[in-house]
């Protein structure tokens, strides 16, 4: 696996609002990129997620824009007039995470794009979604974009919330369920999950995700807001590690949640609304 790129954000070309984390267009000599910012309230985690998920995903093939470190220094976007952005802009200076702007990509709906996804396609990422724990994939909120008739994943930053609270992650916790899943906007087009399971998680092998926790910056890892959980880089690398290892390896209690929850939904009556009157 390649390290991940570094680029220089250049210019503030739009913000993005949508959800809390004030994400922004953001031009870089290699073109547009959408930036994640590290001062806003959902804080390092959320990018360490973005890129833990996001380099996972990739390796196993799902479409995810290219993932980079956007490089904000002292100056930049001092000429934006919102002061909510420039507090913002001064809080994340340094390091923060981009991805590929996709220009001319669409929010994906079922209704109107539901037949470039495939059954295949909806079991893994279904599957994907339980193993790290991402609650931000529902019909309300489907982090999916269509760009070139191809489904691409997006927003990674809510993944894996156990790191919010270390302290209290066991081994039962860092097994459990994911209840959640049942509220998944690709639970009922999805095939075979447990075939899903058996097809990847034979992938996430221990090298594998050592290579991608060592894409994380120290930066973030240490970043001052989270600076006392850990005491080194590779401490705190350690413990996602051991966190992904463990999950992995069997029993995986998400795939029978997952599993469970799909066939609940599937046997759901439909909801016939009441004639007018």
């Amino acid at each position: 696996m390649s390290g991940i790129a570094s680029y220089s954000a250049l210019r503030y070309v739009q913000p993005l609002r949508e959800g809390g984390s004030l994400p922004a267009i953001v031009d870089t000599e290699a073109g547009l990129f959408v930036a994640k910012f590290r001062g806003a309230g959902q804080g390092p985690r959320s990018l360490i997620a973005e890129l833990i998920v996001g380099e996972l995903a990739r390796a196993l093939d799902f479409p995810v824009p290219e993932l980079a470190i956007i490089q904000v220094d002292s100056v930049f976007g001092r000429t934006e007039p919102d002061p909510e952005i420039q507090d913002l802009l001064r809080a994340s200076q340094g390091v923060n995470i981009g991805l590929r702007y996709l220009d001319g990509a669409f929010n994906f709906d079922g209704y109107a794009a539901g037949e470039l996804i495939d059954a295949e396609f909806a079991a893994n990422l279904v599957w994907l979604d339980a193993f790290l724990t991402n609650p931000d994939r529902t019909h309300r909120n489907p982090n999916l974009l269509i760009w070139q008739r191809t489904p691409w994943l997006i927003d990674h930053g809510a993944a894996l919330y156990a790191h919010h609270q270390w302290g209290s992650v066991d081994e039962a916790r860092t097994r459990s369920a994911f209840p959640i899943i049942k509220d998944h906007v690709l639970l009922t087009r999805a095939s075979d999950i447990a075939a899903a399971d058996a097809r990847l998680a034979p992938r996430i092998t221990p090298d594998l995700i050592a290579q991608v926790l060592e894409t994380v910056p120290d930066t973030l890892l240490l970043d001052p807001v989270i600076r006392d959980e850990f005491e080194s880089g590779a401490a705190a690398r350690a413990r996602y590690v051991e966190y992904l290892n463990t999950r992995i390896s069997a029993p995986r209690n998400f795939i029978d949640e997952a599993v469970r929850a799909q066939e609940l939904r599937v046997n759901e009556p439909i909801q016939r609304r009441g004639a007018r009157r």
